[in-house]
């Protein structure tokens, strides 16, 4: 079954699928029928034994065998623009190349180019036929590169679109050399997060605070059908190269294709919440990889931006056993995490043919699990001496992880990394030097992207200690859409390093996208020493009055002959999807949609003019509210063309509850509100942290009251009627 959820009210919901580095547009196929685009030509791949495959994983897993994490299986394929797909002129003269690929049961579907010559003015896009994209790519996605590799997106289906003007498309040279088929969401989608086991502690957790620097050059390894994990070295010259250390054994193909995420790290200790994807780099050269010591040098194909704040690990070649070792990994391709050994390694070999390592003999803390191959160990003086190479750690028992030795490594790395001496100190392009009164807010969470049919948020924000000092006080400054912030006093104990979780109560929204930016400001009653690191903000959309809509389609046999558009009464296109797969009768898609009060219509099409039913299957299609409802449906006898027009309306709260009734308007108002509450004897008007700010007494009888807010800054409030022992509140935004 597919299954998706959308966000529409007002506003169409993003679908960008956040990741490597792209530039701008949208697919053309996602509104194939506004642009007489017929439905793109689909290759299905070969099916995969998924419970062979996972068994195969698990043994693997259970005799620390190495190898990258394996979620996917990679397929051969050689489609390019010549021989594959087809090429179309939209109405606005833009040449459009589309091809479709199916992978019958897969959780996500990835796409590597092994040819990408990109000329100016032309993007590439991969995305899901119902929504989720990724791209454009140009030629500076992958800069310097001629094969590019692309993280998975959730789904069995994937389209691969090629657009620019015509007198250059024809010049694009792309072929899709591999198709991954994931059994096993990678991150995002079905997934997310949390796959790795129980015992692993986020990066953000105490165990991580003496390790912030360490921690930022560690990325995760996306690699065809597998994942490992890596990190920035430092050089002798310090001057940003970027020279990436993973494990031999996690070399295989080409890693011009590989992409390198960093940053992908849980805001919270516990519990994991996830945390955006969109900090990559597309491809690397191989510039080192010797079994001897299971080593690999890679050279990034860019830098990453000033924005990632990377840090560039130091080293030890010395071959000093170490006091004690941490590592810092993504174990399962999981968001990242950290382990402490608490005692010197040994000296080992490990593999066939053996390698010379450092051997862990138990982890104190955490542990490690495929994926996690490639990580660097750090000894106590925080420089690197080894990266993983396997073992036989996990949560049910964290002992023999074998890190290939870097000072065995280094004959092969100094050439690349320089001679300046047996040990070289991290290097932080951004560095800034800790101050004794420091506080930030490193995360906002318990906020969700979209929110459906609610009017107030009740967010939670992780309150961090960066300074050198215990923080006993702070100020928390709490801002929608750039408004005055409202003020929220902080007491507590946090020694340095350490985080917090703490709620800011509940703020009104309206409809519409919404930008909240929490602050800390005066740690400890001081200037912030450090004021660059306070802030963080967060994005979301809202569409209110609205309610869940649910679209459920039902297939026959032919599902690369229909396609659909869900529209406005006046034609507005809201989102489209299919074709699908062929043979698969019965197959279910469902969609959930959040409107607001107004009528839609539901266009499917069939371009074998048979409809959906009956010779080939029962299709149909039903159109459900939030109780289940029915508001349209279709029994799937039509020919080329079914339209399905239903209306949504009381999903205004002042239906949905049963209370007393209260409007205002306008919202969102500059200055003058009328309040209607006929049953009130005092009306407030709050700020978000719940202080008064305008307070009027009401006279019996009246049912109207205008209030003036020429005194409020902009920003959120709510508005309160209070009388006879009843007590109601709507949300307002001051705008000006």
């Amino acid at each position: 079954m597919h299954r998706t959820t959308t966000l529409l009210g007002l506003l169409a919901a993003p679908l960008l699928a956040h990741a490597q580095p792209a530039f701008g547009g949208r697919p053309y196929g996602l509104s194939a029928p506004k642009h007489g685009l017929p439905a793109p030509a689909l290759v299905t791949l070969p099916a995969v034994d998924v419970a062979a495959r996972q068994a195969e994983d698990a043994l693997h897993a259970q005799q620390g065998r190495p190898g990258p994490a394996r979620f996917g299986v990679v397929h051969p394929t050689a489609f390019d623009l010549q021989h594959h797909g087809s090429w179309h002129t939209v109405p606005d003269g833009t040449r459009v190349w589309q091809l479709s690929l199916h992978c019958p049961g897969a959780v996500a579907v990835g796409v590597t180019f092994t040819e990408f010559r990109i000329p100016e003015g032309v993007r590439v896009f991969v995305y899901d036929p119902q929504g989720p994209y990724r791209g454009g790519f140009t030629a500076a996605s992958a800069p310097g590169m001629t094969s590019m590799g692309t993280l998975p997106l959730a789904g069995n289906t994937v389209v691969v679109e090629v657009q620019g003007p015509a007198s250059v498309a024809g010049l694009t040279r792309l072929t899709i050399g591999e198709v991954v088929h994931a059994y096993r969401d990678p991150f995002g989608g079905a997934k997310g997060f949390g796959d790795s086991g129980a015992c692993n502690i986020n990066v953000i957790c105490p165990d991580g605070d003496p390790w912030r620097d360490q921690i930022r050059s560690v990325a995760l390894i996306m690699a065809g059908g597998g994942s490992c994990t890596g990190q920035l070295l430092n050089n002798c010259a310090e001057d940003g190269t970027p020279y990436f250390l993973t494990a031999n054994h996690c070399v295989s193909g080409s890693t011009a294709n590989w992409v390198f995420v960093f940053n992908w790290d849980s805001p919270t200790c516990t519990p994991t919440n996830n945390a955006p994807d969109n900090q990559t780099v597309a491809g690397s050269t191989l510039l080192v990889n010797d079994p001897g010591t299971d080593v690999a040098l890679l050279e990034l194909s860019a830098a990453p931006p000033d924005s990632f704040n990377v840090f560039y690990s130091g080293w030890d070649n010395s071959g000093a056993v170490p006091d004690s070792l941490v590592g810092i990994h993504h174990p399962r391709g999981d968001i990242k995490k950290i382990s402490c050994e608490l005692d010197p390694p040994v000296q080992a070999t490990f593999g066939n043919p053996p390698a010379q390592c450092w051997q862990v003999q138990t982890w104190e803390h955490g542990t490690t699990e495929p994926g996690s191959s490639g990580s660097g160990i750090w000894d106590q003086n925080k420089r690197l001496v080894g990266q993983l190479f396997g073992g036989q750690a996990d949560c049910s028992n964290s002992v023999n992880d074998y890190y290939g030795r870097f000072d065995l490594s280094w004959p092969l790395l100094e050439p690349h990394l320089g001679n300046c001496g047996p040990t070289l100190d991290g290097w932080d392009p951004n560095g800034t030097v800790p101050t004794t009164n420091d506080a930030a807010v490193t995360a906002i969470f318990d906020l969700p992207e979209q929110l459906c049919g609610l009017d107030s948020i009740t967010p939670y924000v992780t309150l961090k200690n960066n300074g050198t000092a215990v923080l006993t006080a702070a100020t928390l400054l709490v801002a929608l859409d750039g408004g005055t912030p409202a003020q929220l006093p902080w007491s507590g104990t946090l020694q340095p390093g350490q985080t917090m979780n703490v709620p800011v109560g509940t703020i009104p929204v309206g409809n519409g996208t919404h930008t909240l930016t929490v602050a800390s400001s005066m740690p400890n009653g001081l200037p912030d020493g450090n004021p660059a690191n306070d802030a963080s903000s967060k994005e979301f959309l809202v569409a209110f009055p609205a309610q869940d809509v649910t679209i459920l389609l039902t297939l026959d046999a032919w599902g690369s002959e229909t396609t659909w558009e869900l529209t406005t009464d006046q034609g507005a296109v809201l989102d489209a999807g299919g074709p699908y797969a062929n043979g698969v009768p019965g197959q279910e898609v469902d969609l959930t949609y959040c409107l607001g009060d107004g009528c839609y219509v539901l266009w499917i099409a069939d371009v074998a003019g048979d409809g959906m039913c009956c010779a080939y299957g029962n299709g149909g299609a039903e159109v459900l509210d939030e109780d289940g409802a029915l508001l349209g449906e279709s029994d799937g006898t039509f020919t080329d063309l079914e339209e399905i027009t239903f209306c949504i309306t009381g999903t205004g709260i002042a239906d949905r509850e049963a209370a007393p009734a209260m409007r205002l308007w306008p919202n969102p108002a500059d200055r003058w509100i009328t309040v209607h509450c006929p049953w009130a004897e005092r009306i407030s008007v709050l700020d978000l942290t719940g202080r008064p700010v305008t307070d009027l007494a009401v006279r019996a009888g009246d049912v109207q009251h205008e209030l003036d807010l020429g005194t409020l800054a902009s920003g959120g409030y709510l508005v309160a009627c209070a009388g006879g022992g009843l007590r109601r509140t709507l949300p307002l935004l001051v705008q000006r």
